[in-house]
């Protein structure tokens, strides 16, 4: 329910290609894109968090919520920096939230956003 989520159904002037997400693809621009919804296929309204494949698969690398946040590094590699295209060197300070912490850190209150991260 957040202004800043968008529905992506194409990109470029053309429609969303199947491995961009095609049909519908969520796109949450304070977050990761590889922590980000890849495509939907069907909503359902549940009560609890569902399991995802993010945290079947490595849960200690990746948190529920996987959100921006330079404070934590991943387990393998620091996030306090990021590569800005088209450089080849992560040379840039990572903002928390990707820079869009006004708008979104609301959603957050009272996380614990080194475990939550």
């Amino acid at each position: 329910m957040n202004p800043l989520a968008l529905l992506c159904v194409g990109m470029y002037g053309e429609s969303l290609p199947n491995q961009d997400g095609a049909p519908i693809r969520i796109v949450l621009p304070w977050k990761y894109g590889f922590k980000s919804a890849k495509s939907l296929v069907k909503i359902r309204f549940v009560k609890g968090e569902p399991p995802t494949t993010w945290n079947r698969m490595a849960s200690n690398e990746y948190g529920f919520y996987a959100n921006v946040n330079p404070k934590v590094d991943h387990p393998r590699w620091s996030q306090a920096k990021e590569q800005r295209l088209p450089s080849p060197f992560k040379n840039h300070p990572t903002e928390m939230f990707n820079g869009y912490g006004d708008q979104v850190a609301s959603l957050y209150t009272g996380m614990d956003l080194k475990k939550n991260f």
